[in-house]
């Protein structure tokens, strides 16, 4: 069930973390340095007085990859977009779910889908839910919305949010493909 990352994963070596913590003490579990970090964060938070709303009115919808920077990659500030993210980038109904949230009580208007390149769900098959049934003994309610076609699934993805009845704005509804070797996008027609 694992799938090969389409880059080397970093050693224990290369943890910065490792350096901080002496021989034999344990290392701080991850979500307690989310904690210390966010109490860093908060000592020099102002509270904005932004809305929801996002300012620029575009949802992005894009794979859950920590490779993808979207607010650097897109020039996003905090405050201009909704962003979901989900293995894939695929639109599924919890997809469409969030989408008519952020058009109808939220006011966005535009959506851009972004896959990208070396992505886990590349080549995935339904194998994963039936070896997960086995291993666990109950079957996912969820499909895995694997994809061997990268263009086609960005495609099938804009389909689904044109075609949603539930969405009020698919005029500007715009698919790309990231790539995370050169950090460009590609769109998809």
């Amino acid at each position: 069930m694992t799938v090969t990352p389409d880059r080397p994963t970093p050693s224990a070596a290369a943890d910065t973390t490792a350096a901080a913590v002496p021989d034999g003490a344990p290392k701080p579990a991850i979500i307690d340095r989310f904690l210390a970090s966010n109490r860093a964060y908060a000592v020099g938070f102002e509270d904005g007085g932004m809305d929801a709303r996002p300012v620029q009115k575009v949802t992005v919808v894009a794979c859950m990859d920590a490779r993808l920077d979207l607010f650097a990659a897109l020039g996003l500030e905090l405050g201009d977009a909704h962003v979901i993210r989900n293995a894939g980038g695929v639109v599924t109904d919890d997809t469409i779910r969030s989408l008519t949230i952020s058009q109808r009580a939220l006011g966005t208007r535009s959506i851009a889908l972004i896959h990208h390149t070396g992505c886990g769900l590349l080549g995935l098959t339904e194998d994963f839910r039936r070896e997960l049934e086995l291993e666990v003994g109950q079957r996912p309610q969820w499909a895995v919305e694997s994809f061997v076609d990268l263009d086609g699934d960005v495609r099938q993805s804009m389909q689904r949010v044109r075609t949603s009845p539930f969405l009020l704005h698919t005029d500007d509804v715009r698919g790309f493909v990231f790539d995370v070797h050169t950090g460009l996008l590609r769109e998809i027609v």
